[in-house]
């Protein structure tokens, strides 16, 4: 098995060099990192370089969520695509292991790995991590379509591996869409008769703050990758999920007894609801 890691950057130099540090101490080692980088201004490309790993850099304006990791893809010399962002951190040195190890089973195309909030994750964000990323592991097929609706095609390329073969075979990333290329990737996979494994012991520290106007800019690109790829909605809905997580949202803020983020919880659900929905209906 040769794995490639590809990690899309710009202007990382706060990350990249505890990145590729952990990845390199591995125990099971990369063929090689690819670190496909968008004209970073600060020492990003530097840094990458004095660890030895391959870098490639890109106009800026060039950049885009599927075609720049697409183009990463099609120059990896390895049978295995890891990709990563420049934000996520291997908790420890069986990530590259753990991550890989479903992708021998020959009906597995695609992996993901848990992500575990950072120390100073704010609550809320704390349990959207615990909501999407828990401890059990799971193998999703077409057959859960009915128990799991949307959720059966989530995934995530914060820390994720596939088959370069298969990656190819189904089409790559969907191209011209400002996100969400990672659950789109899953469901060509799903649809096609494929397996996506959830592995719990693949572990990344990754967190976010969100603003609410920042929840609704991302949703509204979520809304309108959806929008060029309406061939999803054949297959699922895509609110019921949304519904689900603000019950479990508040009952997770209930039992810990922060009362005043109740109504934030109600204008970050609106923030999100809105820009997916005109993401969704735009142009």
């Amino acid at each position: 098995m040769n794995i490639s890691v590809i990690i899309p950057t710009l202007n990382a130099a706060a990350f990249i060099r505890e990145l590729l540090s952990r990845l390199l101490s591995q125990d099971l080692q990369p063929r090689e990192i690819i670190v496909i980088d968008s004209s970073s201004r600060d020492a990003t490309v530097e840094m990458a370089n004095g660890f030895g790993v391959r870098t490639v850099i890109i106009p800026k304006n060039s950049f885009n969520h599927s075609r720049t990791r697409n183009q990463a893809a099609l120059m990896a010399e390895g049978d295995i695509l890891v990709f990563m962002t420049q934000d996520a951190l291997p908790v420890d040195k069986t990530l590259l292991r753990s991550l890989t190890a479903p992708l021998r089973e020959k009906d597995i195309a695609a992996t993901y790995a848990r992500q575990i909030p950072r120390p100073d994750a704010p609550l809320l964000e704390v349990f959207t991590r615990q909501f999407n990323y828990p401890e059990q592991a799971s193998v999703k097929s077409l057959n859960d379509l009915g128990a799991l609706g949307i959720k059966t095609f989530f995934s995530s390329n914060v820390c994720s591996s596939m088959k370069k073969d298969l990656f190819i075979e189904a089409g790559m990333f969907p191209d011209g869409i400002m996100a969400n290329e990672d659950m789109l990737m899953t469901a060509k996979y799903i649809i096609s008769g494929y397996k996506v494994a959830y592995v719990p012991e693949a572990m990344v520290f990754h967190s976010h703050r969100y603003s609410l106007i920042g929840q609704y800019q991302r949703y509204y690109r979520i809304g309108s990758s959806i929008r060029r790829n309406r061939w999803i909605l054949s297959y699922t809905r895509a609110e019921g999920e949304g519904i689900r997580f603000i019950r479990e949202q508040l009952a997770f803020v209930v039992r810990k007894q922060k009362f005043h983020l109740i109504p934030y919880i109600f204008c970050e659900s609106l923030a999100k609801y809105a820009g997916f929905r005109l993401g969704l209906s735009a142009g």
